[in-house]
């Protein structure tokens, strides 16, 4: 059997009060949530961060260790054409292997020059890896006190919330499948997650533009569904103070 209109906005209210419950709830651990998960995000990039530096030294230690293998092989062709020399025939052999030998000395002083460098180098990236990880360091201390005020928050309000979780999963199976996609799209689009309100003091309750009268009469008979006009709202119900003072107002008036 299909539901009435009135049974279809009961269902709508019902699963909108869970919801503004579970939102209370939510409200209480404020931003900590976002907090935790931002900390959490700016250690594993401070870690990335140490990790970088880290296999940068080691390739940098490496390139001196090659530099110092080259360094070697320069000295053994430097014993070699020292050698060389001492067997020449001529002026122009001993000439070419004096220039050799120059060229291997050269390569040494720039190897060596490159080794200092490596070594500056590997200095900064040590100071850089010692401040980073002094903020990591603190970003964990941070993230440990969040995570137990959040942990303390959340086991405050975890029975409760259980129970409204289950409360709403089975609200949620008393509102027909187009309703509630219609319900989570308005929600997700609210900045205060008010899906369905009520007409309160002649005004939408939520976004509290005024209502026609015959609008509100509309609502009040629940004959069909009625949205606001200026939020999208869904329209459940009318709250009738604005309706009682008008009488207190013409009781006094007579």
């Amino acid at each position: 059997m299909e539901s009435t209109v009135s049974q279809k906005l009961e269902a709508l209210l019902e699963l909108q009060n869970i919801d503004n419950s579970l939102d209370a709830i939510k409200k209480i651990r404020g931003a900590l949530p976002e907090e935790v998960s931002d900390l959490e995000d700016e250690i594993a990039g401070y870690q990335t961060r140490v990790t970088k530096y880290e296999n940068e030294e080691k390739d940098i230690e490496a390139s001196i260790e090659n530099t110092r293998v080259g360094i070697k092989d320069s000295e053994k062709l430097i014993k070699k054409y020292e050698e060389q020399q001492m067997n020449v025939r001529n002026n122009r052999e001993y000439d070419a292997i004096t220039k050799e030998v120059e060229l291997q000395k050269l390569e040494i002083q720039i190897s060596e020059k490159r080794i200092k460098e490596a070594y500056a180098l590997i200095e900064r990236k040590q100071e850089e890896v010692k401040a980073t990880q002094e903020r990591l360091d603190e970003r964990r201390k941070d993230l440990e006190a969040k995570q137990k005020e959040l942990e303390q928050i959340t086991k405050e309000s975890a029975d409760e919330e259980e129970k409204l979780l289950k409360d709403r999963e089975k609200a949620a199976k008393e509102v027909e499948d187009r309703l509630l996609k219609g319900y989570e799209r308005i929600r997700q689009n609210a900045r205060n997650g008010l899906a369905v309100v009520t007409v309160k003091r002649g005004a939408c309750g939520g976004c509290f533009n005024l209502v026609p009268p015959q609008r509100r009469a509309d609502i009040r008979d629940r004959k069909k569904l009625i949205v606001c006009e200026h939020c999208g709202r869904i329209l459940a119900d009318v709250d009738d103070d604005i309706e009682d003072e008008n009488k207190v107002t013409r009781k006094i008036r007579r």
